[in-house]
């Protein structure tokens, strides 16, 4: 079975699949706002042990494995010829797999060229989760992601046009008070020109990450739901399913865009004028955080 170096985390769509750590922490894992895997040293684990821990899987389990998320946080990054091994042990083992999913960070789409990604798709890793964070270069820049809106927008480009599908998260809050609508309006212009399959939001949290977020002068509920305001009104993708349902947000909303624009841009007015009923709600800074890692 697999052995997990925990933490292990995993996107709320891989919920049913099974996990192989074929790397360990995040190649990166210099971004100020992200605490995920501060607690970790990079590294690549040996092809050998992850086909040891494929073999290790019961026979009467196999054929109900249909769904594959391959951690830690960029675990595209593995070198070409190892990754293609393991998803060729994945596809001979498990008959009715059909999905294979990863963590993909822009470095890690940097060391995979665009025949590479075929051929990675044509063996079955089909989604990328990659997290943009802002299309706004300023805040990328106070947030230390090492790469722009420009660059992050030819790599997921790339992918896309391999046949990846991309799901492409964006962080609420992120750029607190003073850059909150440039956040959102350059968030919103980026997902326009790119067209992820699936864009989703979280909000900006506490996780090893109080040093950034003291920088920043953070956004009361009433801001962040005037972020998520601006952003779904400057949407216009030719066809991407929105999500907001991670554990860090106050607000779920879910819908496809364009089919759904109106009604998600209404479900917000509905929720502040809700929630303006409750008194100090919307002036206050949301206090969820995660202490454990």
């Amino acid at each position: 079975m697999p052995k997990y170096i925990e933490p292990v985390f995993r996107p709320p769509s891989e919920a049913h699949s099974l996990i192989f750590q074929i790397t360990l922490g995040c190649s990166q894992n210099d971004c100020t706002f992200c605490g995920m895997y501060k607690g970790k040293r990079f590294h690549v684990r040996p092809p050998a042990e992850i086909l040891e821990e494929i073999a290790a899987i019961p026979s009467n389990q196999r054929s109900r494995i249909d769904r594959v998320f391959l951690a830690d946080g960029d675990a595209l990054v593995y070198p070409f010829e190892g990754l293609c091994t393991i998803l060729d042990a994945l596809a001979a083992t498990f008959p009715g797999l059909n999905r294979i999913g990863s963590y993909a960070s822009p470095n890690s789409l940097t060391t995979k060229s665009p025949e590479q990604l075929v051929r990675l798709r044509e063996k079955r890793l089909k989604v990328l989760y990659f997290g943009l964070e802002s299309g706004d270069d300023l805040t990328l820049k106070a947030i230390k992601k090492g790469f722009d809106s420009e660059q992050m927008a030819e790599l997921a480009i790339k992918a896309r046009n391999a046949g990846m599908k991309l799901s492409v998260t964006a962080i609420l809050g992120l750029a607190g008070v003073g850059r909150s609508l440039e956040h959102a309006r350059a968030t919103a212009a980026w997902v326009n020109r790119v067209n992820p399959e699936y864009f989703s939001l979280l909000t900006l949290f506490h996780r090893h990450n109080d040093k950034f977020i003291r920088t920043l002068q953070q956004c009361t509920r009433r801001q962040l739901m005037l972020e998520t305001r601006e952003m779904l009104l400057q949407l216009h993708p030719a066809k991407t399913i929105l999500r907001s349902n991670h554990v860090s947000n106050f607000l779920d909303l879910a819908g496809s865009y364009p089919k759904d624009r109106e009604r998600l841009i209404a479900d917000v007015d509905a929720a502040l004028r809700h929630a303006a009923l409750h008194a100090g709600f919307l002036d206050e800074v949301p206090a969820y955080q995660e202490e454990y890692y």
